[in-house]
């Protein structure tokens, strides 16, 4: 049986949404990607408070938005819907914040680094492409431990300060 999607998830995954895009303002360029660590940060976020599902869904529009509005390359995809995804499921097995962050820094800068190379080769050139596969790695790994490391303290925050009840 299927959960029925409140207007509460909504309203918080188009907030998610639009603070990944607005925070895109925010990178800086290595190797060819523009790390955005408030992605990774919104990842996490959603993680905890929303779940896979809505992670990925997040993760996506914001990369498609990012992409067509020139904030971001294709490489936000794989960049931001692997972490998403394997943050989730770690939050929702483990209910641990530190596994989760360490989810997220493995699929991002591990998985989301290798998927980057064939995008990277296809969408970004022959030259792009053979780099990616040697440096995606570094940058994305640097994106996301310095987004993980940010969501964490702000959960841990708003969780002591009796915001979010997780």
């Amino acid at each position: 049986m299927m959960k029925k999607i409140t207007t509460k998830e909504i309203s918080l995954s188009g907030v998610l949404i639009a603070l990944a895009v607005v925070g895109s303002f925010i990178s800086f360029p290595i190797f060819g990607s523009k790390c955005a660590p408030v992605q990774h940060m919104v990842n996490i976020i959603a993680a905890v408070i929303l779940g896979p599902f809505h992670g990925v869904v997040i993760a996506f529009i914001a990369s498609l938005i990012r992409y067509i509005s020139g904030l971001g390359t294709i490489l936000a995809f794989p960049g931001s819907i692997f972490g998403a995804l394997i943050a989730g499921i770690v939050y929702y097995k483990t209910k641990n914040l530190i596994a989760t962050g360490i989810g997220e820094v493995f699929g991002t800068g591990i998985l989301g680094a290798l998927v980057a190379y064939p995008l990277a080769k296809i969408f970004l050139g022959e030259v792009a492409g053979n780099i990616a596969f040697y440096t995606y790695i570094i940058p994305f790994l640097i994106s996301t431990i310095g987004g993980s490391i940010i969501a964490l303290v702000l959960i841990y925050g708003l969780k002591k300060a009796g915001v979010i009840d997780i």
